[in-house]
């Protein structure tokens, strides 16, 4: 067999393609990763709802923390009334503590506003009212107890009471003017606060 010409041979000798750039073979490979990926299933607990009852859960325990007045201590400033009835209650009554001292009035442990020396007469100051000092209603008082009644409303809610009122428990100086009583009495109710409960020492038993 004779041997083909030189130019003949270099006809069946295969090109060979350059390597591709690094960078192209890393773009290539990164892009058949994304096309492969598989998205992991994602497994979580969904605490909002939880978070939420534990969230009422908590005010709850608070509000009947704060409403507890069996170890209310008594001051030259606060002296409870005497009952004379001498029979116990048939249960701890419910609700936020207004506590009305000779000095100053407060909702729950916050003081809202000081009680003036002529409070026989005139009531709380007329700063603290929403017009003229004859004017029955407390506007820092009235602040606190609607604040209040927002969150006592969706604790009602929640627990399946009557979310149309609130009930609040009235603490009072033996010596509290009536006229101080009766705005604190109009005050609560322009907040939805319709039972009160009047806090007194019991009577000596016979």
């Amino acid at each position: 067999m004779t041997d083909l010409p030189t130019e003949s041979k270099e006809q069946f000798v295969p090109k060979r393609n350059p390597p591709a750039p690094l960078i192209v073979v890393k773009r290539e490979l990164r892009k058949a990763l994304a096309r492969n990926r598989v998205e992991p299933e994602i497994n979580f607990l969904n605490i909002t709802a939880m978070m939420d009852m534990m969230t009422i859960i908590l005010v709850f325990l608070l509000k009947s923390l704060s409403t507890s007045t069996a170890s209310l201590p008594q001051s030259e400033d606060l002296k409870l009334p005497k009952s004379v009835v001498s029979t116990e209650a048939d249960s701890e009554p419910e609700g936020l503590s207004i506590i009305v001292s000779r000095a100053q009035i407060l909702v729950g442990e916050t003081v809202v506003c000081p009680v003036p020396p002529d409070a026989a007469n005139y009531g709380i100051e007329a700063k603290y009212k929403r017009g003229s000092r004859n004017d029955y209603f407390i506007v820092p008082l009235g602040s606190a107890l609607q604040s209040w009644r927002e969150t006592d409303k969706r604790i009602r809610q929640a627990t399946g009471k009557d979310p149309s009122h609130s009930e609040a428990i009235v603490i009072g100086d033996a010596a509290m003017p009536y006229r101080l009583m009766t705005e604190v009495m109009y005050t609560l109710g322009q907040t939805e606060f319709t039972k009160f409960h009047l806090m007194v020492l019991q009577g000596s038993k016979k």
